[in-house]
């Protein structure tokens, strides 16, 4: 069973996604392999490289994000064209690890709207929270300012958007231990439809 978990920056997707595996998923991680593809002496590096130039790599070889985020971040003509290397590099390392793992797979996927993932999902889940609730979360959990946090989550798609293509949403406007519970109903749920 191949299960997509998305939601915006701050919504909780990595709790519930942590949760499924605690209960027995491997979770498949897209911004983990956003990392792996554009590694040093990967052709995805070397095509960032050409494609936005030589200042994207730091000193010591590595693609310098910060650099990269700040050339992409305001532009979307920019930013789809670096999607445009990423995405196909990401899904087949995605495809790869699908094809050599039995049982439950969790494809966690911020960008699932965005992407037009090819990839078959047997069920896709969408965690959200209001605006508030997720700018709070990112100022708290990673030092953001509630501007940049409101800045990135606008780069990303809505709720709204992502719940119209999900067969699942969970509200993660709760309790840690009430968004566990939460997570683990839907997850056994869907398990429970897989035997049907």
């Amino acid at each position: 069973m191949l299960i997509a978990l998305t939601g915006g920056i701050g919504s909780g997707k990595t709790t519930v996604a942590r949760h499924w595996v605690e209960l027995g998923a491997t979770e498949i991680d897209a911004d983990l392999l956003a990392r792996q593809v554009v590694e040093p002496g990967t052709a995805g590096l070397e095509q960032v490289i050409a494609t936005f130039g030589p200042g994207v790599r730091s000193s010591n070889g590595t693609l310098d994000r910060a650099e990269l985020g700040r050339i992409v971040f305001d532009s979307q003509d920019l930013r789809l064209k670096l999607e445009k290397i990423l995405h196909p590099l990401i899904q087949d390392e995605a495809q790869k690890i699908i094809a050599n793992t039995k049982g439950p797979v969790v494809y966690t996927i911020p960008l699932f709207v965005e992407t037009n993932s090819p990839l078959k999902f047997d069920s896709v889940v969408t965690v959200s929270a209001p605006q508030q609730v997720r700018v709070d979360r990112l100022v708290r959990q990673r030092g953001m300012t509630s501007q940049s946090a409101d800045a990135r989550i606008a780069a990303q798609a809505s709720d709204k958007q992502r719940e119209a293509v999900a067969d699942h949403v969970i509200d993660s406007d709760c309790t840690l231990e009430e968004l566990k519970e939460r997570a683990a109903a839907v997850y056994h749920s869907l398990l429970a439809g897989q035997d049907k």
